[in-house]
């Protein structure tokens, strides 16, 4: 039986209280577990599950596991650290070369649980308060082009069941700038095709409605009459659920990168560019034709419109490329305007 530790109480608030997914509990789990070695002095790589607390057990030679520390013990652990201790363990993290993003991910897990700590009277104060996170490396986002879109979304074959849902999955996240993992959890009775919204259930469980193009609701019910063809014919098809996988079960974010691997391969197009590059490149079209910024945030489902401002940034280092393009500098006799 696992032991009761703050760690678990912690997992526990994110999943029932916060709503947070199961693997990203799992995920914070694993930065605390590393954490905790570290200030017990057995720093690991991290690749911790949320069941196996390193610093609480020791295998001894002949098999038997042994506790070295009950959940007491790793309470106190946890709960002895000093804003120094934190200052160390980032140091730490930099000599192992982790990247300023997982730096800052791990630290941001960190602010999570002693913030935690102090709401439920654990600790009277927070050590993390006096740690500033590390200066990020500033990466804008990648999109594709019109153009790009328009071939990556022709490639599929409509004329088979499998290419209708391919094109329908690649069409409603380009149309509506869903996550992936919000467009698998899509029901049939999401869809509205009368009001052209679809309903999104997002991160922490938010809801949220966004628009839908006519395109792609027309691709997703030429992918329905297929698919409703087939479920009248295997009893194992999911009545409820709108993308699945040729089993008849709820397709997975994982399969949903697998299929657009292979249209990008087809339409020769970067390896590199993911399903989320389609979440990009609605966001940066719908700025590039005129949306504003906070309408963009709503329909993307950012807690935070700064999250959403790095688009702004994007559409205006591409403004700029293209008005080079089109004017070579020629030093100070033909400056560039928009770089004044």
């Amino acid at each position: 039986m696992e032991e009761s530790t703050i760690i678990n109480e912690f997992l526990d608030y994110l999943k029932f209280e916060r709503r947070f997914s199961e693997h990203t509990a799992k995920c914070y789990g694993a930065d605390l577990i590393q954490f905790g070695d570290f200030v017990n002095g057995t720093p690991g790589d991290g690749n911790h599950e949320h069941n196996s607390i390193s610093f609480a057990h020791h295998e001894h030679d002949n098999g038997q596991a042994t506790a070295l520390a009950t959940h007491v013990d790793i309470n106190r652990i946890m709960m002895s650290i000093d804003t120094d201790t934190v200052r160390s363990y980032l140091s730490h993290l930099n000599e192992k070369e982790y990247s300023k993003a997982t730096v800052a991910r791990k630290l941001a897990t960190l602010r999570s649980f002693y913030k935690f700590l102090v709401k439920r009277n654990y600790i009277s104060s927070n050590p993390i308060i006096a740690v500033r996170t590390p200066k990020q490396d500033k990466k804008l986002p990648r999109f594709l082009e019109y153009e790009e879109v328009k071939r990556l979304l022709e490639t599929p074959p409509v004329n088979t069941w499998l290419g209708a849902r391919d094109k329908a999955i690649m069409e409603t996240l380009y149309s509506t700038g869903v996550r992936v993992s919000e467009l698998v959890a899509l029901n049939m009775e999401d869809i509205d095709f009368l009001g052209e919204v679809i309903h999104v259930r997002g991160k922490g469980k938010k809801e949220r409605i966004a628009p839908i193009g006519t395109s792609a609701l027309q691709t997703i019910q030429h992918y329905m009459e297929y698919r409703n063809k087939r479920a009248q014919n295997n009893s194992n098809f999911d009545a409820k659920v709108l993308f699945v996988n040729k089993h008849g079960k709820r397709l997975s974010t994982r399969s949903v990168r697998r299929k657009m691997d292979k249209y990008l391969k087809m339409a020769g197009l970067d390896p590199a560019i993911s399903p989320h590059t389609l979440r990009h490149s609605f966001a940066t079209h719908m700025l590039n034709n005129g949306a504003d910024l906070r309408s963009v945030q709503e329909l993307l489902g950012h807690q935070s419109l700064s999250t959403t401002q790095v688009y702004t940034h994007l559409t205006t280092a591409r403004l700029k490329e293209v008005y080079d393009n089109a004017h070579p500098r020629n030093d100070e006799h033909n400056p560039n305007p928009l770089k004044n």
